[in-house]
């Protein structure tokens, strides 16, 4: 068996050193993405490049290791997050090529022909219902080909959808984050949970905001600024509930609902608007209204939605989740003997195949009935899904690219070295723990794997100065959140819904601003809830 590689935190002798290193990778992406504008995947591969050397040259990895590692990443890449992406777009394929994403497109105009509430509607409800259930880069993808088609200009589709996707992500796929938070600290998951539903709500209240404010600027805050307040207190208020005294795993499902009910009820919400406005946000002008469609175009039209949201409901039912899980295919990753600095292996040494419980696999099954209810010949849909594939190629190669540089950061040390170098702020780390999530959630593009990677760090770290090693967990989660918009997959992921290919630079700079606007934010409260500011807020 091949020699243990076992990681080294401060291989430059000096943590502080040895992090500016590790950060190289990471900051390459983001330079060649914002400063340079180059194609995402010539950026990915690239930053992958650079992980490599780093993690061979600095922290003494072997070179086989190294490459295995970065293998393991891009297979991660492709299975499970691309498999979700795939099928979800081609969906959407199936709907347009029957003209009934045509039907959804007017059905939502027919709530408000607002912009500005579109986006509510769907970028943050709509989006926060396809986080809860599926995550992984499907709500982005989603939200920005449904504003698209309502008419939205595609950059801002793309950018109200990243935004949107803030909120829910804590508590996403059934509350998988919070649930691996809660394994890796060893804490209570119920603990946990309640802290970070006492946190992300708040960017509940405030991101409906920032929405209208993206899509119409001030005249969109002076005209919506009710609809968006009710819309992100009934989120926040049930998510808080949810998260706090029912289950993490309802939390955003239950937000999302109660989110789009409270627009739907709302008076304002259905005010004619003005010409002027739909135009200016970059919406398209209608000299007339939209036909009435027949009420059984109108239900297929939100089939294929309806049928994700019943199967993957399904899918969480214990007994049919433990039938699920027995389809998964778990396996030493050939050519990787890793150790932690403790001498211990890490869990990055095994791979896990899920076939059935996988998001992909469930989206792909909701694809399958879809097309037979709408009547799409086998081969007609066979011909689109590898369609999608061919329009998702650079897709791919990016988000490959991406986790195999996250997986070589990971598994060589340097994000760890990170960490370690953020948590080592002393009575600092309160402001900071957010920062080490945010990072996560950039370099994997998962709150899930960032809570992985820094949760039992951030409880490390809490011991050491005296800090609530609940509150810190917690913020690693709720300040991953916002790391989510910035993370390369998810930019091309939505470059892709919104037909921009090559744009990813354009969307950081776009949205990179109100991630850190954000972020500051959240580090803030926990900072508060730190001390005896904020501190009545935790349970």
């Amino acid at each position: 068996m091949q020699a243990a590689f076992v990681q080294d935190l401060t291989p430059l002798g000096s943590l502080g050193l040895s992090a500016l290193v590790a950060v190289l990778p990471l900051a390459t992406v983001l330079v060649l993405l914002g400063a340079v504008r180059m194609r995402a995947h010539h950026a990915a591969l690239i930053g992958l490049l650079v992980a490599l050397v780093v993690g061979v040259a600095a922290y003494g990895m072997p070179v086989v290791q190294a490459v295995s590692g970065a293998l393991q990443g891009a297979a991660f890449g492709l299975w499970p997050i691309m498999w979700i992406v795939v099928n979800a777009l081609w969906i959407y394929r199936l709907t347009v090529r029957t003209g009934h994403f045509d039907v959804l497109r007017r059905s939502f105009g027919r709530i408000s022909d607002d912009p500005r509430i579109q986006a509510l509607i769907i970028a943050f409800c709509f989006g926060a219902l396809m986080e809860a259930l599926a995550g992984f880069g499907a709500p982005v993808a989603i939200s920005a080909v449904m504003l698209v088609a309502v008419g939205f200009h595609p950059v801002k589709a793309a950018v109200v959808a990243l935004v949107a996707n803030t909120a829910p992500v804590a508590f996403g796929a059934m509350g998988t984050p919070v649930v691996t938070l809660a394994q890796v600290t060893g804490l209570p998951l119920q603990e946990v949970s309640s802290i970070v539903g006492r946190q992300t709500p708040l960017l509940a209240l405030v991101v409906p905001l920032l929405l209208v404010i993206i899509v119409d600027g001030k005249r969109g805050l002076k005209d919506t600024w009710l609809p968006a307040l009710v819309c992100g207190v009934a989120f926040g208020l049930v998510q808080f509930l949810a998260s706090n005294y029912v289950s993490p795993q309802l939390a955003d499902i239950g937000a999302a609902l109660a989110g789009a009910a409270a627009l739907v009820a709302l008076p304002q919400t259905r005010r004619p608007v003005p010409e002027a406005v739909r135009i200016g946000t970059g919406g398209t002008a209608t000299a007339e209204a939209p036909p009435e469609d027949a009420r059984g175009d109108v239900v297929k039209a939100y089939l294929p939605y309806l049928l994700i949201i019943v199967i993957f409901s399904i899918a969480v039912l214990p007994p049919v989740k433990r039938l699920l899980d027995k389809a998964t295919w778990k396996f030493h990753w050939p050519g990787l003997n890793v150790a932690a600095p403790n001498g211990k292996p890490v869990s990055g040494n095994t791979f896990s195949l899920p076939f059935l419980n996988t998001g992909g696999t469930l989206v792909l099954l909701a694809g399958v009935i879809t097309a037979a209810l709408l009547a799409v010949k086998a081969g007609d849909t066979a011909q689109e899904w590898l369609a999608t594939v061919k329009e998702l190629r650079f897709a791919i190669l990016t988000v490959t690219g991406v986790l195999a540089l996250a997986y070589v950061m990971n598994l060589s040390g340097q994000t760890s070295t990170i960490g370690t170098f953020i948590a080592a702020a002393g009575a600092g780390l309160a402001f900071l723990s957010p920062v080490l999530g945010w990072f996560g959630v950039a370099v994997s593009g998962s709150d899930t794997s960032a809570n992985a990677l820094f949760g039992a760090l951030q409880v490390t770290a809490a011991h050491q100065t005296g800090l609530p090693a609940d509150l810190l967990a917690a913020a690693n989660s709720s300040g991953g959140v916002l790391g989510k918009m910035v993370s390369p997959q998810n930019l091309t992921i939505a470059c892709v819904a919104a037909n921009l290919p090559g744009e990813e630079g354009k969307l950081l700079r776009k949205v990179l601003p109100w991630s850190i606007g954000l972020l500051l934010a959240m580090c803030l409260i926990v900072w508060g809830q730190s001390t005896a500011a904020l501190s009545w807020m935790l349970p």
